[in-house]
């Protein structure tokens, strides 16, 4: 308890600027070879954001009662008549106190407005999971759920959306934690449209990632997976490409890697310049040879092109946390990877039958 307390201390100080060039040195290798201490770090620069914030609209407002507290309220009345040279006067005499009463105002509006939309956000960042009871199926999805005999009946429309891919040929998928926190039932459907019941096996909250395993008896096991899981590291400018479910079809994003660290330096993560919207999470990055390097998680809400993914290390943590004797046989990332030297259009082929949709029903 005592090194977490001091752990904190330090933390703070870092971000505060504290430390001295040899102690800020030795704490960023620290940094560097201990994912646990980043992500503290990540998460305590967010909690001082957001403490920042909040002392800006409490600053603002205090501003705001000291305005309406000079505003000679009896002048306002009498304004109000159809008099065109008083409301001329009183704006003249009370024009810097009118003018922060409205930029308080103003600044109310958008943060209720902030607050009442349904896509979650940590500071600037915004999880790239999918609100489905918005968004109207076109003609061609509505007879993709006509035609999927597993889809469920007598029940709501799936709240929340995402992406996830196969880990294993017997029916573990990987997805992000976020795209089915708090699910009543989860479902997941193929390329074909086809719905399957899955439950949530394994979560990490750490690196936001969720193992999923698709119960259903009528899912025939997948052939062997085509990618394989890569293990060193990849290069800043390195041709990068997803496939996800922003909307019923899956759809293709390419791009590169524009750093090797995520969201204020976040070293379990990368950022890739790929545009994503809402139902990306949890969707693959592969490299130009079809090896997964990572997932799709978030993107900044205020650049455009700005994604992160989870590196791939953290994936086989994950996939390290299944029991050896539920794997079957045909487990996912070995050492064979098919889509090495395919073209793009051949690689997306192949891997379509291994990437699914995730329904979450609340």
């Amino acid at each position: 308890m005592r090194n977490e307390i001091e752990l904190e201390g330090i933390i703070e100080d870092y971000l505060n600027g504290k430390l001295s060039e040899t102690e800020r040195v030795a704490f960023e290798q620290l940094r560097k070879n201990d994912p646990t201490v980043d992500h503290k770090v990540v998460a305590h620069k967010v909690f001082l954001d957001a403490l920042g914030e909040y002392a800006n609209k409490m600053d603002l407002k205090a501003k705001m009662d000291r305005a309406h507290a000079e505003i000679d309220v009896e002048r306002l009345t009498e304004a109000l008549r159809p008099h065109p040279s008083r409301i001329i006067n009183l704006w003249r005499k009370n024009k810097a106190a009118i003018a922060v009463a409205a930029s308080f105002i103003l600044l109310t509006i958008v943060t209720v407005y902030s607050i009442q939309q349904n896509t979650k956000q940590i500071g600037s960042v915004e999880l790239v999971s999918r609100e489905l009871t918005k968004i109207k199926n076109s003609q061609s999805s509505l007879i993709r759920i006509i035609n999927s005999k597993n889809t469920p009946k007598n029940v709501k429309p799936a709240n929340f959306g995402g992406t996830g891919f196969a880990l294993t040929a017997n029916g573990y998928l990987l997805t992000n934690l976020h795209v089915v926190d708090g699910a009543d039932s989860v479902y997941v459907q193929d390329s074909k449209g086809d719905s399957y019941k899955a439950k949530v096996v394994r979560t990490d909250s750490q690196y936001d990632l969720a193992i999923l395993k698709i119960t259903d008896r009528s899912f025939s096991p997948l052939s062997n997976l085509p990618y394989r899981l890569k293990q060193s590291g990849i290069g800043m400018g390195d041709v990068v490409y997803t496939l996800g479910f922003p909307k019923d079809d899956a759809v293709f994003g390419e791009g590169y890697v524009s750093s090797k660290t995520g969201y204020n330096g976040d070293t379990t993560q990368y950022q890739v310049a790929i545009p994503v919207n809402p139902g990306n999470s949890g969707g693959p990055l592969l490299d130009h040879q079809g090896n997964i390097i990572g997932v799709i998680s978030a993107k900044e809400k205020q650049v455009d092109g700005a994604t992160f993914a989870i590196k791939s290390k953290y994936i086989q943590e994950a996939l390290n946390s299944i029991p050896n004797d539920s794997l079957g046989k045909k487990v996912a990332f070995n050492k064979r990877n098919s889509l090495q030297g395919l073209s793009r259009n051949k690689q997306v082929q192949k891997i379509q039958d291994y990437v699914f949709m995730i329904k979450v029903y609340k």
